[in-house]
């Protein structure tokens, strides 16, 4: 019988709490969602366990840049992190590389991002320019 979602999604979050590794997590659902034929439920049974994790204290968060980032920005990001989680055990923040991002970074989340590149920026200002012409 299929078990609902909300229930693999908090059996899965428990068993992995002590596992910091977003890749051997990733696999360890894989491997179960696979054996149980619900592969295509991958994406949105990891960002609910990695959301349920937040909750007990692992945040996890990706930053997506167009370069590497310095250590004192993923220092920054994990601060910042910190701050909106204060009773986090820990802050694992990774990073990826997207030719597409002008500059800025933005940090992901399973369920909210903060985007603070140039595009974003840009954006924000045609909007605000445009809305004055209205």
């Amino acid at each position: 019988m299929k078990q609902p979602r909300h229930l693999l999604v908090e059996v899965i979050a428990k068993r992995t709490l002590k596992i910091n590794d977003n890749p051997t997590l990733v696999n360890e659902i894989a491997a179960y969602l696979l054996a149980e034929n619900r592969v295509d439920e991958l994406e949105s049974i990891l960002r609910d366990v990695i959301e349920y994790r937040a909750m007990h204290g692992k945040v996890e968060a990706t930053v997506i840049s167009a370069h590497e980032l310095p250590s004192l920005i993923k220092n920054d990001v994990k601060e910042l992190l910190l701050q909106e989680y204060p009773n986090a055990d820990s802050v694992v923040v990774s990073e990826k590389l997207d030719s597409s991002v002008i500059g800025g970074v933005k940090v992901v989340l399973p369920h909210e991002q903060l985007d603070l590149t140039v595009r974003s920026k840009l954006s924000d200002f045609k909007r605000l320019t445009m809305a004055g012409k209205e």
